[in-house]
């Protein structure tokens, strides 16, 4: 038995609950379609796709029993890269809106429970990291790694809600990103919503990421 499928194995009920989760979030949006004859929230499945990516890649890492420091970095490289996409779903929210059909509260419920689904994935992904930051490093740099972590996913969702920018955009348009990147760094006052959006989500985050570590611990102590 290869090293990740007893790991999936021996958290088999955490990907059962997450897997029903899903479901339920897949289900809810195909009642809205039929409901009202629109596909409008598709885009949520693609969104949830790319939330799991990050989740995928810190359960694989934490499976490989021999992992050397120059593959955790490439690879966390990486995981950073896609990490955003997963609390971003949140931000579908302001899709929201009144309308004719008399289904908001279905919406509502679409949105958020695949942003639900978003922030589990998230906070999960984010414990393994820590967990395995934590075993090649201290708990101090653990800790503030995955804080930093966390505000550059909250710039990260900036740069894609506002800016519409992708994880893939690194490596097609380049210059083009770094440029938007870099010029909020050299002029932060003129783009005072750039850091409100950063700032408080990633307290948000942190507060997440917070409280799924004490429940964790509670949890393992009882």
């Amino acid at each position: 038995m290869t090293p990740l499928i007893s790991l999936i194995k021996k958290r088999q009920s955490i990907f059962k609950v997450l897997f029903v989760s899903m479901a339920f979030s897949m289900l809810l949006l195909m009642v809205r379609m039929a409901a009202t004859e629109t596909i409008f929230y598709a885009f949520l499945v693609w969104n949830l796709f790319l939330a799991i990516i990050p989740f995928a890649i810190t359960t694989y890492l934490v499976s490989q029993p021999q992992l050397s420091r120059l593959r955790l970095t490439l690879w966390f490289c990486i995981w950073l890269l896609f990490l955003p996409n997963a609390p971003y779903i949140v931000t579908d929210l302001m899709h929201l809106q009144w309308d004719n059909h008399g289904y908001l509260w279905l919406d509502v419920l679409v949105v958020t429970s695949f942003a639900w689904n978003g922030l589990i994935l998230c906070f999960m992904s984010l414990l393994d990291m820590h967990d395995l930051l934590r075993k090649r490093s201290s708990e101090r740099l653990a800790f503030w790694s995955i804080i930093i972590v966390l505000f550059l996913c909250g710039f990260g969702i900036y740069l894609g809600r506002f800016l519409r920018w992708n994880s893939w955009d690194i490596i097609q348009h380049p210059d083009l990103l770094i440029k938007d990147i870099v010029v909020r760094f050299i002029y932060p006052m003129s783009y005072l919503k750039t850091w409100g959006v950063t700032l408080g989500f990633g307290t948000f985050l942190s507060l997440g990421f917070w409280m799924f570590s004490e429940l964790r611990q509670i949890v393992n102590k009882s």
